[in-house]
């Protein structure tokens, strides 16, 4: 049984086809994501299919934010830094609120979402376009209104500004930093690296977060991610127009 959503504003007929070129037109979604570099690829598959996205970084940040407006749907990341995403949508499930999706680069995060009362799951990688459409379209009640999966945009992948990979790496290695042996930090950065290796299909990600589940040499992850953060084509310093890497995605 498809969860509930308020309706769509009602398409005039001269409309549809623009309609339905957007199949997610009129939903507010917030990501419950630590990585700026997952959050960018949702923005684009949201700005694509017409919804928009707002984001929040931990449990508190999305408290602060659904403390002050109600979203259609909320996608909650399971690993975050400052508690379990399962207790987020356990809450919300409980509530009858909007309708919430896990994601996980774990293999047993669609096990733990569900039962924690998640409509449904996007594992990471993420999907493309028409896989994202399609994972949020099946628990819109007006889906029979709305555009088919792959409609709005084309239906490939999203490649995200590499700076907000960027981002996330100086954020795990800061991390690491200031509690190299905590196992609340090495619990994070595992999921949070592996997610990334996930995300770009990148083998060097891969081996720190494999290191990282093997209580490997805090300062043999931190060579990998200083070296992965030196190569990228991103990382140069700061010049005349050079943006902000730090500038909110929403």
């Amino acid at each position: 049984m498809a969860s509930r959503l308020p309706a769509s504003p009602v398409v005039l007929p001269g409309l549809l086809p623009a309609a339905l070129s957007l199949p997610l037109r009129g939903l507010t979604v917030l990501a419950v994501e630590d990585s700026r570099f997952a959050s960018e690829a949702l923005r684009l598959m949201c700005q694509r299919s017409g919804a928009r996205l707002r984001r929040a970084e931990s449990l508190a940040v999305a408290a602060a934010h659904l403390g002050i407006y109600r979203p259609d749907l909320v996608i909650v990341d399971l690993g975050l830094p400052d508690g379990r995403g399962e207790d987020l949508i356990s809450g919300l499930s409980r509530t009858g609120g909007p309708v919430v999706l896990g994601t996980s680069a774990d293999s047993d995060g669609r096990l733990r979402a569900m039962r924690a009362g998640a409509a449904g799951y996007l594992g990471k990688p993420l999907p493309d376009l028409a896989g994202f459409q399609a994972a949020v379209l099946a628990h819109l009640c007006d889906r029979h209104l709305r555009g088919a999966p792959g409609s709005g945009g084309g239906n490939g992948a999203v490649e995200p500004d590499p700076l907000a990979l960027c981002d996330d790496l100086r954020l795990a290695e800061a991390r690491l930093q200031i509690a190299p042996t905590a196992q609340a930090t090495r619990d994070w950065l595992r999921g949070f690296l592996s997610g990334l290796a996930l995300q770009c299909g990148d083998e060097a990600l891969k081996s720190a977060a494999e290191a990282v589940s093997r209580n490997g040499d805090p300062n043999r992850i931190r060579a990998i991610l200083n070296e992965k953060i030196r190569q990228m084509p991103a990382f140069r310093p700061p010049g005349p127009g050079f943006g902000s890497a730090g500038q909110s995605l929403v």
